[in-house]
């Protein structure tokens, strides 16, 4: 019987006995698979397919854009979304009732007021019930500071 020849990524394979378990698998604690690591100046494939788009993205681009002035959709819906980007939401100015020097328990009942009696989007009120949310957690962090401070004066 013959031994199959290697491939060629097995080609320069040494061998070294004690780096693999026996029965197991795998290599021994603190034995690298690969010890040579990968090449110096070996590229992966997202950079060699990053330099190929280099030199042949351009055509690739004017054959889409033609396609999509002859009425194919896909090609036309490929061009819209790499030369625009994206429509953002943008909240709209609202006005309501909010007493900024009430709690923020408070504050927060308002806008879920606000939202329940239709002054204001359901999507807003959570937008403000978060910056609230965030605005408790800075307060909270600057009572702490305070508190740490007066602790630190009182002991000699």
């Amino acid at each position: 019987m013959t031994t199959p020849e290697q491939p060629d990524w097995l080609k320069n394979h040494i061998a070294q006995h004690g780096t693999q378990r026996p029965g197991r698998g795998g290599f021994m604690p603190g034995v690298s698979g690969n010890p040579a690591g990968r090449p110096k100046g070996s590229k992966d494939k997202k950079t060699l397919v990053a330099q190929e788009f280099e030199k042949e993205g351009s055509a690739v681009a004017a054959v889409v854009i033609e396609k999509a002035k002859g009425g194919d959709m896909t090609a036309a819906n490929i061009v819209l979304q790499r030369i625009s980007p994206p429509l953002k939401t943008r909240a709209e100015k609202v006005q309501f009732s909010l007493d900024a020097n009430a709690p923020l328990t408070e504050q927060g009942r308002q806008i879920l007021m606000a939202v329940a009696e239709a002054q204001i989007d359901p999507e807003t009120g959570r937008l403000l019930i978060d910056c609230l949310s965030t605005f408790a957690g800075l307060r909270q962090v600057d009572e702490l500071d305070e508190r740490l401070r007066a602790l630190e004066g009182k002991t000699p």
